[in-house]
């Protein structure tokens, strides 16, 4: 096989499947380890990934990526319901307790089958992000109360140590988590510091931490984390993680809930 058609099959690859090894890669075209940390240069140079410790993962997926709502409301919509109706099992039908609600469109997926799931209840629901807030006013069964904060726009949510503070002074029986990124060694992250902030006061209030996580998210590390896997219960997933990632989970007793 000349080295253009390989190069090709690789950032094909990565694109495909969001992360690559080394390892698989010399052995799936049978060279030599240091040949495809070569290739993997090469690319890396013409901007068709980005090479990280072992391997390397999709140029999208580097830690300060952040795409806008509008951006992510067009991306993995299927999987995204998929998701939310999953999640939404949590809550009892009838629920009467209180629900703190993450940024972010997967998060805003839940709306609906929230709703669905409160029926005759009476539900308090806490967010930070102005559309699932405007999603939410006026509905039926349900008490909204929106925190504070400077509104970033680039995904809609409030932020800043008045956001913090808010959250620090409630105890949620279920909080709902969005996150770019989920690994085995980093745990929750995302590329901004004070959603990062918010995130995990959001995690350390509540009673029930629920994370609804993408699958093309699963392996990825942003810049900061707000959360260790020990920390949160449960993992809302369209897919099963791999074998090191799944095992971590098992080790610090997140359930996992996926197709």
């Amino acid at each position: 096989m000349y080295q253009a058609e390989r190069l090709d099959l690789i950032a094909r690859a990565v694109r495909d499947a969001g992360r690559v090894s080394v390892r698989d890669l010399a052995a799936q075209f049978d060279i030599t380890t240091e040949t495809v940390r070569r290739d993997l240069q090469a690319l890396e140079e013409s901007g068709a990934l980005r090479r990280v410790h072992g391997g390397a993962i999709a140029a999208g997926r580097a830690s300060l990526v952040e795409r806008g709502v509008g951006e992510r409301l067009a991306h993995r919509g299927s999987e995204k319901r998929w998701i939310a109706d999953r999640a939404a099992l949590a809550i009892p039908a009838g629920f009467t307790g209180s629900v703190l609600l993450d940024a972010g469109t997967t998060t805003g997926a839940l709306v609906d089958p929230l709703l669905g799931r409160i029926g005759g209840g009476r539900t308090t629901v806490v967010t930070n992000a102005v559309s699932h807030a405007a999603a939410l006013a006026g509905r039926e069964g349900i008490e909204l109360s929106v925190l504070g904060g400077r509104v970033r726009s680039v995904t809609g949510a409030a932020v800043g140590i008045d956001t913090v503070r808010q959250i620090e002074a409630l105890r949620p029986d279920v909080s709902f988590v969005g996150a770019n990124a989920l690994s085995a060694d980093f745990g929750l992250s995302t590329p901004d510091a004070e959603e990062a902030a918010v995130k995990k006061a959001m995690v350390r209030s509540a009673r029930r931490v629920i994370a609804l996580v993408d699958s093309s998210k699963l392996g990825g590390e942003s810049l900061t984390r707000f959360a260790r896997l020990d920390e949160i219960d449960v993992l809302v997933t369209d897919a099963e993680p791999d074998p090191a990632l799944a095992a971590a989970l098992a080790d610090n007793d997140v359930e996992v809930w996926t197709r």
